[in-house]
């Protein structure tokens, strides 16, 4: 009889170090959860931002696009002016030519403004670049969706473990911890293309 109770305290003993154990383990499963829950919801927002930001720089970009082919289609014109008017006095032909040159050298400094970074080159360069990084935060996205998920069911089957006191929900909490963690580690770092994820 006292062995009996003897072994029930030390069976009582073992289950209260498994629980403690299994509640640092969903403890360290929450911390992973929460850096997740972060990295994903500033993955949406900066791929929110920086679509927006590439959809302003393309608008300017289109502008000051149209600005330079009306510019262009003035000096064609004025140029065709020049060369069928034959009864154009030399200071209007003078004053045509210095507004041919003055549209030319507006249209460069549409073309490129290494000063402003406002050229159609650097605009062109600044939508491409935002929008790379737009689709470097669609590509993190789903993979901390994913581990968000993992996390949040490795954590409930870590407490029904608890429980129920089997090992295999343990187990497999454990598979899926692990999984989960992978996920938000390849969420910050895309080291890993997963196919059908991101």
């Amino acid at each position: 009889m006292v062995w009996d109770e003897l072994g029930r305290e030390a069976d009582d003993d073992n289950q209260r170090d498994r629980d403690r154990w299994i509640g640092v383990y969903i403890g360290v499963l929450a911390v992973i959860l929460a850096i997740c829950s972060m990295g994903g919801g500033n993955a949406s927002k900066e791929a929110t931002l920086k679509n927006i930001e590439a959809a302003n720089i393309w608008g300017f970009f289109q502008a000051k696009n149209m600005r330079r082919h009306v510019l262009r289609l003035e000096v064609d014109e004025l140029e065709l002016t020049t060369l069928s008017d034959p009864s154009l006095s030399p200071e209007n032909r003078a004053a045509i030519e210095t507004k041919i040159a003055e549209y030319k050298k507006l249209d460069t400094e549409l073309t490129s403004n290494p000063t402003s970074n406002e050229g159609l080159d650097e605009l062109f360069n600044r939508g491409k670049a935002l929008e790379a990084e737009r689709d470097i935060a669609m590509r993190q996205d789903p993979y901390f969706d994913y581990g968000e998920a993992l996390l949040q069911i490795a954590i409930v089957l870590a407490g029904v473990a608890i429980i129920s006191g089997g090992p295999a929900l343990l187990t497999t909490s454990a598979v899926m911890g692990v999984l989960g963690t992978f996920m938000t580690v390849n969420g910050f770092t895309l080291l890993f293309d997963i196919p059908f994820i991101g």
